[in-house]
């Protein structure tokens, strides 16, 4: 019975897989294949030659080298300040000790609940405008470090307090202010939930059409690598070339890959650490 047990888990784990993996490996054997191949055979997952001017073609075509550039400098500092903000705002929610910290804390949890989809959008523009910084990739970047996210904030304060507090209290007491212990003592102890939270930044801001095609739609020059995928359908070959489409998309989805299979021992270390210790 056991062994039967495992067996029907072990099915439908791949069958979970599979059904999860096919469209991502239709798209990139797809990219491999001249637009005739697609429309002909367009079933068929293996193509019949490996050819890379898809991905040439489609690079030149839509300037994807200014996009990628565009994409990894909005990243960058959008990932870096989003794992700041979220240590120090864990940190202060954990540690710190100010009237209605309790009350604001769940006002930011109870915001997990709610989906507000395209709603944000518009007060955000406006906000932008009026700091004029809706013409830049640093409003893009200011909006994402200061919208703190409540997921971000829950696992940065459920790791702080697992942490014991007479760490905290032996350093206060050999002089340490609160800041202080924040940057020598507890930073360097939150690396794998951070290193989490890093992970699932880069995948949302790199992945995100939305905003910055809002952002950018005056400056196509300054767009990141998804809208410039986007826009790839609204040149002249490839409006119709469904293989320079599964190029363009494939050439936005490989980084990320890529660095998730490097960073997945961290990323799983920090969401078990975060659960258990929490």
């Amino acid at each position: 019975m056991r062994i039967f047990k495992k067996g029907i888990l072990y099915i439908f784990l791949i069958a979970l897989v599979f059904i999860t993996l096919l469209p991502v490996m239709y798209a990139l054997f797809g990219s491999f294949k001249s637009n005739q191949e697609l429309l002909v055979s367009g079933a068929k997952l293996l193509p019949e030659s490996f050819s890379i001017d898809n991905y040439i073609t489609a690079w030149k075509m839509a300037d994807f080298k200014t996009y990628t550039f565009n994409s990894l400098y909005l990243t960058f500092f959008s990932v870096t300040g989003v794992v700041c903000s979220s240590a120090m705002a864990g940190y202060a929610f954990s540690r710190g000790q100010f009237p209605g910290k309790n009350i604001i804390f769940t006002l930011f949890v109870s915001t997990m609940f709610i989906c507000l989809g395209t709603i944000t959008l518009y007060p955000k523009l406006q906000i932008a405008r009026l700091l004029h910084i809706n013409k830049s990739l640093w409003g893009i970047i200011i909006m994402n470090v200061f919208s703190v996210g409540a997921t971000n904030l829950f696992l940065v304060r459920s790791f702080v307090n697992s942490i014991p507090r007479e760490i905290d209290e032996a350093a206060t007491i050999d002089g340490c202010s609160f800041g202080r212990v924040f940057a020598s003592i507890i930073l360097p102890l939150l690396k794998p939930i951070l290193a989490t939270i890093a992970i699932i930044s880069f995948k949302t801001v790199w992945n995100d059409y939305l905003l910055p095609m809002v952002f950018t739609i005056s400056t196509p020059s300054k767009a990141p690598l998804v809208v410039g995928v986007v826009s790839l359908k609204n040149t002249g070959e490839a409006a119709t070339s469904w293989n320079l489409m599964l190029a363009g998309t494939m050439i936005s989805i490989i980084p990320m890959m890529v660095l998730y299979l490097c960073l997945n021992r961290y990323f799983v270390e920090g969401m078990t650490s975060g659960a258990v210790k929490g």
